[in-house]
């Protein structure tokens, strides 16, 4: 009866410490999902969108200025020619996501993590990408066309993204 038991425990045990667990993202249960149907319009300028996420949408041309967009989520969406003027995108994440010819003056990206995403084409003026994550080559080209100095940090934009004298 013993080894019966101790077999079992053994068996249950395995099957607790191997059995693959469904894998969560490391976000707040206050996350909310923006689908195509909860986006009536584009115009999202000064609204409080803190830790919303944003999937797959198409939002060229959507106005964000203004916006708290503090640890939103853009994955793989589409923001061409979009106006995030002085939006502040503290802690976000956009990945494989296009910002290509959007107007990020005076937009504050501290923390950011813009990875494979597009910022070809992008204003830049005025913005904080300090510590942002951005990939090399898009840092590159942002580098040629940065300038000013962030309104409400005071940090210059092209100190933030590291570009050269």
């Amino acid at each position: 009866m013993f080894r019966l038991r101790t077999a079992l425990f053994a068996t249950l045990l395995a099957f607790v410490l191997l059995l693959p667990l469904p894998a969560h993202a490391a976000s707040s249960a206050a996350t909310r999902a923006i689908d195509d149907a909860d986006i009536m319009s584009q115009d999202f300028s000064g609204q409080n969108l803190r830790e919303a996420e944003f999937s797959n949408n198409k939002l060229a041309g959507a106005n964000f200025s203004g916006a708290d967009l503090t640890a939103v989520v853009f994955n793989g969406v589409d923001l061409t020619g979009a106006n995030l003027q002085n939006a502040d995108m503290t802690g976000g994440l956009a990945y494989l996501s296009s910002f290509a010819n959007a107007d990020l003056s005076g937009a504050i990206l501290t923390e950011a993590m813009l990875m494979q995403s597009s910022l070809q084409g992008a204003k830049v003026t005025n913005a904080d990408f300090s510590f942002a994550v951005i990939d090399k080559d898009q840092v590159k080209a942002l580098c040629e066309r940065a300038s000013g100095v962030n309104p409400v940090t005071g940090v210059d934009t092209r100190d933030s993204l590291g570009c050269p004298p």
